[in-house]
């Protein structure tokens, strides 16, 4: 009964002390565990009333999370773009550069970078996209020309970054951000201050952008249902939602909890929106396609 309430009624929770409200909208869909713990504890009592009881939180949960299992993804697609953190510690930079050469994306994003490895990339992707450029930790590889390159200040120092794509279809702006971790304790709770500003600043700048096809990727530190993310970014519509295959999961690689790796659009329309296999990051990189 308690999880079906949480499902229910997560708006209602406050977020205030400790942004629990945002603590739970990041992990709400696994409260629908609930349910198969509650099976097997009627079964082990033999209880019709215990299992008749599981009946409402799945329900719930099925009402909330139902359209999101089923195949939404269609073929095809203007643009092809992969996004990935790749881990500032990962120990095999050129295996997962290659990894994400032979997705066949028209654009590549990275998270991330390392200050003292960046080039370990560059020296894989540069011979597959022939226009690139990298900003503090961020970076994008293209097959089509980059232009008005800039930071993003989000925070003190450059984790976003933001070009105009001139694609055969015509321009697009492109944003890539790496958002401000948060942090989770006893005393504190969910700590998301620094990434909520972060956040806000990110969206601002992307209201003001001029161009009318923009696509926001990158390494957000929380799920769109979080709702102060969620709020920051209004206007801006997930792919992974409008043409993904289930949840799309990304983080921790080696076995995804929540989806904190995003690609979100306005003026484009996302055709289908999937993980990739892991690499040698501690999260999975994720990839959409696009039409206009």
């Amino acid at each position: 009964m308690g999880s079906a309430l949480l499902m229910a009624g997560h708006a209602l929770v406050p977020n205030t002390p400790g942004r629990l409200g945002s603590l739970l909208e990041t992990f709400l869909p696994w409260l629908g565990l609930a349910v198969p713990v509650g099976l097997v504890l009627a079964a082990v009592r033999r209880s019709r009333a215990a299992a008749v009881a599981v009946l409402l939180p799945a329900a719930v949960w099925a009402a909330v999370f139902g359209g999101t299992l089923p195949d939404r993804s269609g073929s095809g697609g203007d643009l092809r773009v992969v996004s990935h953190n790749v881990d500032e510690a990962n120990r095999d930079p050129r295996g997962t550069a290659r990894a994400l050469a032979a997705s066949g994306a028209d654009v590549v994003a990275l998270q991330e970078l390392p200050a003292r490895g960046a080039q370990s990339y560059g020296e894989v992707l540069d011979g597959v996209f022939p226009y690139h450029r990298v900003l503090g930790g961020v970076g994008m590889w293209s097959r089509y020309p980059l232009r008005d390159v800039l930071p993003v200040e989000i925070m003190p120092w450059v984790r976003a970054m933001r070009a105009t794509v001139d694609t055969p279809r015509g321009p697009l702006a492109l944003y890539a951000a790496h958002l401000a971790s948060v942090r989770v304790s006893a005393l504190s709770g969910f700590g998301t201050g620094q990434r909520d500003e972060a956040a806000r600043r990110l969206a601002a700048a992307v209201r003001a952008e001029p161009s009318e096809r923009v696509v926001v990727v990158g390494d957000f530190n929380g799920s769109t249902r979080d709702r102060t993310l969620a709020g920051a970014l209004e206007g801006l519509r997930s792919a992974q939602d409008a043409a993904g295959d289930g949840f799309g999961l990304s983080w921790p690689a080696a076995f995804p909890l929540v989806r904190i790796d995003q690609i979100l659009v306005r003026g484009v329309t996302p055709v289908w929106a999937r993980t990739l296999p892991r690499t040698g990051s501690d999260h999975l990189p994720v990839e959409a396609s696009v039409r206009w």
